[in-house]
């Protein structure tokens, strides 16, 4: 007995379980801290309004797509994109746009330019990895109209992209 407390202070056990139990909620504090100080959620929007406002634009570039009776079959394989218009081509072979969304990660998003070739289709190169769950949007560069759809992918053969 009289070994024991003859010992220094911090060769004993209670003191440093006693100095443990401040100092790991100190850390795990500050780790939470710098968590919530880290960035902001890029899911959030500030102005509702603004939103909201252009809400009903982009439902009229779907509504336009459905007038044009707009269809189109999207294939993705390997790191080539090429989509052919089933129904409503545009008679002027101008580029394309297809912009990938991913659904949680902002910084995944990506835009391919898609242009035609001699046989009427649209062919872009994929330079990032598409494995995921996405957001597609296809629309010409003047925006007169729009096709969008989620997908789970890679997808293995081709699939179509309507307005919905």
């Amino acid at each position: 007995m009289e070994n024991s407390t003859n010992k220094p202070w911090y060769k004993h056990f209670w003191p440093w379980f006693l100095i443990a139990i401040p100092l790991s909620s100190v850390i795990v504090g500050s780790i939470v801290l710098s968590f919530a100080m880290d960035g902001t959620n890029s899911m959030v929007v500030d102005d509702y309004y603004k939103e909201g406002k252009t809400i009903n634009v982009r439902l009229d570039k779907i509504e336009r797509a459905k007038e044009l009776n707009i269809k189109t079959s999207l294939d993705i394989s390997g790191d080539t994109i090429a989509v052919e218009f089933l129904s409503g081509k545009p008679e002027i072979g101008t580029a394309l746009k297809l912009d990938f969304f991913h659904v949680t990660l902002k910084n995944r998003d990506a835009e391919i330019l898609l242009t035609r070739d001699a046989y009427g289709i649209y062919r872009g190169n994929i330079d990032f990895d598409i494995k995921g769950k996405w957001r597609l949007r296809l629309m010409p560069l003047d925006e007169e109209w729009k096709l969008q759809q989620r997908i789970n992918l890679p997808q293995r053969k081709p699939f179509e992209l309507i307005p919905e």
